[in-house]
């Protein structure tokens, strides 16, 4: 009796906290593709393997919660090309597509639960179950194949979510081992995957803890200059999240907070200003809000100059009278009354 509670126990344990995971990981921010990957697959493997618990220990079980775990199952694959993809494409220009081909995968696999319930067709998914299995082994294959690519890259960088190449490794690894204790349980036991899975979570977080332990700020530039096509790409996102967000208006935002949204370290952020757009990030600000405070000054409805401060990301008045003398070699309210003069004459 005690030896069936303990295996109960583990086998559930990494069910639970990979549920406990995977939420963590949703409600996280600034959350990147790659994470956001990362929780759905925690997320089915978790619902995949707490099937396998409940159905080994309550056979009779409702045959709906057989179905949930096998359409889980179904998702782990695509999950795992999707995170692999997510993290060697950190920029996002390959990639825009994959959410919408995850949506509707979601949605294929509910509809034929819906059309084709267990219950009712008990022997049809029982080939879905075989299939599955290849498909997942496909999937497993193609994302080590993108991992073995994108490990080659020259630039390849740290994202903003922390995901390195070992934590990649890992998961792929790790889903492996899932996957050869499922397709396995003919020669071993139905629990084996289960467990499998909590053993692999937790070597999973472990892996984790030792890489952030061991990570160290890099190098400014680390003696490489970014590539011209990647430094193009990203300039071109941060020009477009500074024009569609206006972020600099927030008198607070850092570089590191910046590099987080671009899924970048502040040191590649850093120095893509520097090489490739020839200024330094509180420059590169100053010159936005410097811009975004002549468009208020240029409002036909005059408003105060602190009011254009304050929208415009400057923290006092005197540091945007300095800054806007510093970059338009006047004052904002010289340059308000030249405006207005020119556009009454």
């Amino acid at each position: 009796m005690l030896a069936s509670y303990l295996l109960f126990f583990f086998a559930g344990l990494g069910a639970f906290n990979g549920l406990a995971l995977s939420l963590y990981l949703l409600w996280r921010r600034p959350a990147t593709p790659a994470q956001r990957w990362l929780a759905v697959l925690v997320l089915m493997l978790s619902i995949r393997t707490g099937k396998s618990v409940l159905f080994y220990f309550w056979p009779e079980i409702s045959k709906l919660v057989l179905q949930v775990g096998l359409t889980a199952c179904f998702l782990i694959g695509p999950s795992l090309v999707g995170l692999v993809r997510a993290w060697a494409d950190p920029q996002g220009l390959r990639t825009r597509r994959d959410r919408v081909i995850g949506m509707g995968l979601l949605a294929l696999a509910i509809g034929f639960g819906l059309a084709f319930p267990y219950a009712d067709h008990v022997g049809l998914w029982g080939s879905v179950w075989r299939w599955t299995q290849f498909g997942w082994l496909a999937c497993l294959l193609a994302a080590g194949g993108l991992f073995v690519r994108a490990t080659r890259q020259p630039d390849r960088h740290v994202a903003g979510d922390g995901l390195n190449r070992a934590h990649i490794a890992a998961v792929v690894a790790g889903v492996a081992v899932i996957w050869l204790a499922y397709f396995t349980t003919g020669l071993t036991s139905y629990i084996v995957g289960a467990l499998s899975f909590s053993l692999v979570l937790y070597l999973n977080l472990i892996v984790a803890l030792a890489q952030r332990g061991k990570r160290r700020a890099a190098p400014p530039y680390q003696d490489r200059k970014i590539a011209a096509g990647e430094a193009e790409a990203a300039l071109q996102a941060l020009h477009k999240l500074m024009a569609e967000e206006r972020l600099y208006e927030d008198a607070s935002l850092s570089l590191v907070r910046l590099a987080r949204r671009l899924n970048m370290t502040p040191a590649r952020l850093s120095q893509l200003l520097n090489d490739n757009h020839k200024i330094a990030f509180r420059p590169y600000l100053l010159q936005l809000r410097v811009e975004a405070a002549k468009e208020r000054l240029s409002a036909t409805d005059l408003v105060s100059m602190e009011q254009v401060a304050e929208a415009s990301g400057f923290l006092s008045m005197s540091t945007f009278y300095t800054g806007f003398k510093k970059v338009e070699g006047t004052t904002p309210a010289a340059w308000r009354q030249a405006r207005l003069a020119n556009a009454g004459s």
